[in-house]
């Protein structure tokens, strides 16, 4: 079973994202601010962090920081949600991402990136 960390604020998120994602395949864990994050990625070591950029402390790109420094979590898939428009091509290269998806997004298109990148993680 892959283990998965939805990182939001937002209430309505984290469910979306959990309900789009729930299966026998995937454990669920969800943190709703950056300290929380950061805390359980080294406590649980997910297979894949799905993160909201803009939350309460620590950011998403201070999160992703932390988590690509610790030799623990700094090969674990990050997958970025923005509220900010389309990061630029910079942008994406300081988070060290993935991928990432603009809000509003497709619940189909997250699920699509999360299976291939846990696929070919194997």
């Amino acid at each position: 079973m892959k283990k998965i960390l939805i990182a939001d604020d937002e209430i309505p998120i984290r469910l979306l994202i959990h309900s789009t994602l729930e299966s026998e395949e995937y454990l669920i864990i969800e943190s709703e601010n950056g300290s929380e994050t950061v805390a359980k990625c080294f406590e649980e070591r997910p297979d894949l962090l799905i993160l909201d950029l803009m939350m309460p402390g620590i950011g998403g790109e201070e999160v992703c920081k932390k988590i690509r420094s610790d030799p623990r979590t700094k090969t674990t898939p990050i997958i970025i949600l923005t509220g900010r428009g389309k990061l630029s091509e910079d942008e994406a290269k300081v988070f060290d991402a993935n991928f990432y998806l603009t809000k509003p997004f497709s619940p189909l298109e997250l699920l699509d990136h999360v299976s291939k990148i846990l696929n070919r993680k194997g």
